[in-house]
């Protein structure tokens, strides 16, 4: 059955992840740190689309600095929920990988391979522009990401 995420996002695509507060996904500068920026122009907030060979439905995403989104085990705040997501230049294997599950027409979800979802945080500091990743039990619409392909122009950038 051919698989609907390789097909919106080919291996290579470059994309955008915009949160439901309307912030991306960005790949901070010490090439470890991501969190979430309001600009959409930044060379920053651009991943590229890389799929496992195990399936096409598990997908890794590449910063600009060539490293993968990670879930980590590292907690974000001492005795809180929530865990770091980080940059890391890892072997290509599980704890790099993501699955993409839709919510509606626009929204989809990303999720770990041990279940706990890509999560944009809001508010106030400490939380304020923070990227996680856990098990929601509130605040469903903090895992929802719109994916963006990357244009210029009317071509879409596939590397």
């Amino acid at each position: 059955m051919p698989s609907v995420m390789k097909d919106l996002y080919p291996n290579g695509m470059v994309v955008r992840l915009r949160s439901k507060n309307n912030k991306y996904l960005f790949a901070g500068e010490d090439k470890i740190s991501v969190t979430l920026v309001e600009s959409d122009s930044s060379e920053n907030v651009r991943w590229t689309v890389e799929f496992s060979y195990e399936s096409d439905d598990i997908f890794r995403l590449k910063s600009c600095y060539g490293r993968y989104l990670t879930p980590s085990n590292q907690p974000f705040l001492l005795g809180l929920t929530g865990r770091k997501v980080l940059q890391m230049a890892s072997r290509l294997d599980s704890s790099v990988e993501w699955e993409l599950v839709e919510e509606g027409k626009d929204w989809v979800k990303l999720i770990t391979r041990d279940g706990s979802f890509l999560r944009a945080n809001g508010g106030l500091p400490p939380w304020k522009d923070t990227v996680t990743h856990d098990v929601p039990w509130a605040f469903q619409d903090l895992v929802l990401w719109d994916v963006q392909p990357v244009e210029i122009g009317d071509i879409c950038v596939i590397l």
